[in-house]
């Protein structure tokens, strides 16, 4: 049986995907804040995808019935509204790099909310985890170095990564009111009542979320922002210095401690597990 707690093979590897698609996503939202506004390119690139997947829904068969209006309201307005619509105004003044890192401060944001409103405990490696991903996020910001310009888009994309966590909250919240929703019908839904991320982007996280911890889906999801770094980079030529570098390392450090720790209590909880009956 699957659940929030233990590992999911599906789920992992739509974590992998999940990363390669954002991670990319940065290089084209930044470039095309040169032709259209962030606000109109947002409510393109939702409805495009809000009315894909309400295609997808009818031709399944399985009807298209709204999902729990209270729940997919809130992850309307601080998933789709609030981190994409943030994230894409960040970009108009902001490097597509720095953008997708301070967005990701979200597992942060996850971490703290999870332990108030999920009860999900933190272990001394996890804390380790967060104040070296921390560091290394301080060093890529290099917030003594800022000016106006990016600055502003800095608490932007902080903000939406706020935005994003406290959505992914809501989320865990519902699932476990609502084990069995339709996760194609929950990420059309949210993304037509918030009417301003693509399809597929979505539905694989709210997949993960569903069959994984919050702090370990958040949390392994900064290699999304590190990618996003080495893709402008490459793509962009936003090339990092050696402090943002030193910062990048910092992060991946911090995601193999993560991974560590995961992998270790699975072993303990095998060991744990009383044997089978015949």
């Amino acid at each position: 049986m699957t659940t929030a707690g233990k590992s999911h093979p599906l789920a992992i590897g739509g974590l992998i995907t999940l990363t390669l698609i954002w991670s990319y996503s940065w290089i084209a939202m930044k470039q095309v804040t040169h032709y259209i506004g962030a606000f109109d390119f947002t409510a393109l690139r939702c409805s495009f995808g809000a009315l894909l997947l309400f295609i997808v829904l009818l031709l399944r068969g399985r009807g298209m019935r709204p999902t729990p209006f209270g729940y997919t309201l809130a992850i309307a307005l601080l998933q789709t509204c609030g981190m994409v619509g943030l994230s894409q105004w960040a970009l108009v003044s902001g490097g597509a790099g720095k953008v997708a890192i301070l967005s990701y401060t979200m597992p942060f944001w996850v971490v703290i909310m999870a332990a108030i409103f999920l009860g999900e405990r933190m272990r001394r490696l996890q804390y380790f985890a967060i104040a070296v991903a921390a560091a290394g996020l301080l060093l890529v910001l290099q917030p003594w170095q800022l000016n106006f310009a990016s600055m502003q888009s800095a608490l932007l994309a902080i903000l939406s990564g706020i935005s994003w966590g406290a959505s992914a909250i809501v989320a865990k919240r519902m699932y476990t009111r609502h084990p069995n929703i339709d996760l194609l019908a929950l990420t059309a839904w949210q993304m037509l009542y918030a009417v301003l991320a693509t399809a597929l982007a979505w539905s694989l996280w709210l997949f993960v979320l569903r069959n994984l911890p919050a702090s370990i889906a958040s949390l392994s999801t900064l290699a999304v922002p590190v990618c996003g770094v080495l893709f402008s980079w490459w793509l962009l030529g936003e090339e990092p210095g050696v402090v943002e570098g030193c910062g990048i390392v910092l992060i991946v450090v911090a995601l193999a401690i993560v991974s560590l720790k995961k992998r270790v209590s699975q072993v303990q909880s095998v060991r744990k597990a009383p044997p089978c009956e015949n």
